[in-house]
Formats: structure tokens, C-alpha cells, sequence
């Protein structure tokens, strides 16, 4: 009985997680991947947003600002497929209905 009541709150929070990969016409890009790789593979996207800078420290203990951008794909099938990149790679896939 346990068991049917776990279920529901494992669906949840498999459908709020983000994906880490999409899939572009016939090619698939993955999270980390660089940002020029993603613009070979999918093209240029319908919207392209910079939201500035992010305070990042590298594997040696220094600080840096990296760039923070946002590509929007679609609609495809009426969804939207939203990219986040955070110093030239690829960070988060997020897809969402559009209105």
C-alpha cells in the first residue's frame, strides 16, 4: 500500500526536473556542451536573451565572470525549448507549452 502512495510524489519530481539533452531536427546536444557546437547542430535560435554576468570560481580557486545566455527554440509542436548557457556552455534545457 506503501508503494501507491510513493508513486505520485516520484512522478512530480521526475516532471520538474529539467532535461539534459534536446533534440534538434535529427542531432541531439547535452548539457556541458559548448555553445558554438549547440548553434552548429540547432541552427540560430527564434530568441536570444543575455542576462548578464555570473561569478563563477574555476577548479583552482579563482573567481571570474562568465556570461549568462538564454536561447528560445520553437514552437515545435507548440512547445518551446528554453537553453541556458553560463560561460559558453550549456547549463539547463528547460521546455514549456506555449500559450
Amino acid at each position: 500500500m506503501r508503494h501507491w502512495l510513493c508513486l505520485p510524489l516520484l512522478l512530480i519530481s521526475l516532471s520538474s526536473h529539467a532535461a539534459s539533452t534536446f533534440r534538434c531536427a535529427s542531432k541531439l546536444v547535452s548539457l556541458d556542451d559548448h555553445i558554438a557546437e549547440v548553434q552548429n547542430k540547432c541552427g540560430n535560435p527564434a530568441d536570444r536573451s543575455s542576462l548578464g554576468y555570473k561569478e563563477v570560481a574555476d577548479r583552482y580557486g579563482y573567481w571570474q565572470s562568465v556570461p549568462i545566455e538564454e536561447w528560445t527554440y520553437g514552437p515545435d509542436h507548440g512547445m518551446y525549448h528554453v537553453l541556458r548557457f553560463e560561460g559558453n556552455r550549456l547549463r539547463k534545457i528547460d521546455s514549456q507549452r506555449g500559450n
